[in-house]
């Protein structure tokens, strides 16, 4: 199969394209910037504002993942164009090309987008994405972790102090992002239990992990028996915010925006939107998949 794919330079993406390869399809992927040579891969130079891009990139296609999100902003202006008009630019171009499959990637944010401007602006972009006529099945991941990640690496950088500052306590869902790309690629063909359906994967582990759990496990793979969990206040996290926006301005990290979605006590996924068993099932356990990523750290030199 021929498939486009937004967000392919990405941690999820660059995963994506590896077992794309492995899977024996064609991939045209979306890119700002000159890209290095990659078998099976067809990059495409430019953005999901530039029309006559989305159009290169979808021609001939057989089926559209997309990837490509916001996860930061600064503002939720940032998140409108990067999450909400993005996509909707490139279901304009699927839809004119007559591409017939549409694989979205939100997040389970948007299962309250209330909380937050992220989630609200991944909620709008599922709203488009349902209304676009095209066959299209939505994928809500939890917290992915795994090889070139940088998001959760200042977990894995406190563990190996034997410290991991968590928010107010809660449950979360976590998958590795190789379980993620598998499941992505396993939806391509259309069939009854996959077509406008909402998946919310995740790693297997029954009702998710507490958020003390996980970072316990992380110090684990970081070859720390030990590790302290304490919970920040959502206030004491907002001060943190406010701090880490003056020094680090538009790079800022935390944001209150993210407090907020942080500070919610459920990010279990649903057992109600599970993916059909026969069609995708995950298959790292994740205290082996946070002992390869830890070892991907070491290996890059990011720890």
């Amino acid at each position: 199969m021929t498939i486009a794919v937004t967000g392919g330079t990405g941690f999820v993406g660059q995963m994506l394209l590896d077992h794309a390869r492995a899977a024996g399809h064609d991939v045209r992927a979306l890119t700002r910037r000159d890209q290095p040579a990659r078998a099976s891969v067809e990059w495409v130079r430019g953005d999901l504002h530039d029309q006559k891009t989305l159009r290169e990139l979808v021609h001939g296609t057989e089926a559209v993942i997309h990837v490509a999100g916001v996860v930061n902003a600064p503002d939720i202006a940032g998140f409108e164009a990067g999450n909400v008009t993005g996509t909707l630019n490139l279901l304009e171009a699927a839809v004119a090309a007559g591409v017939p499959r549409f694989v979205n990637v939100s997040s389970l944010a948007a299962r309250q987008p209330g909380l937050s401007q992220y989630g609200a602006s991944k909620a709008r972009a599922e709203r488009l994405v349902a209304a676009s006529g095209l066959d299209w099945t939505t994928v809500r991941p939890p917290a992915v972790y795994g090889p070139r990640d940088s998001e959760m690496l200042d977990l894995f950088r406190m563990a190996r102090w034997g410290v991991v500052v968590l928010p107010p306590p809660g449950r979360m869902s976590v998958i590795h992002a190789g379980d993620l790309a598998a499941l992505l690629l396993a939806l391509l063909p259309s069939g009854e239990r996959v077509t406008r359906a909402t998946f919310e994967p995740d790693d297997g582990a029954r009702d998710g992990w507490t958020n003390a759990a996980f970072a316990k496990a992380i110090g684990m793979a970081m070859g720390r028996k030990q590790v302290w969990t304490p919970h920040l206040s959502q206030g004491a996290l907002m001060g943190v915010a406010r701090l880490d926006g003056a020094l680090r301005r538009d790079k800022a990290k935390l944001t209150a925006d993210r407090v907020h979605y942080m500070c919610h006590p459920d990010w279990v996924a649903s057992p109600r939107n599970q993916v059909p068993r026969e069609i995708w099932k995950p298959t790292v356990r994740t205290p082996e998949g946070l002992g390869e990523t830890a070892a991907w750290y070491r290996q890059q030199g990011w720890l």
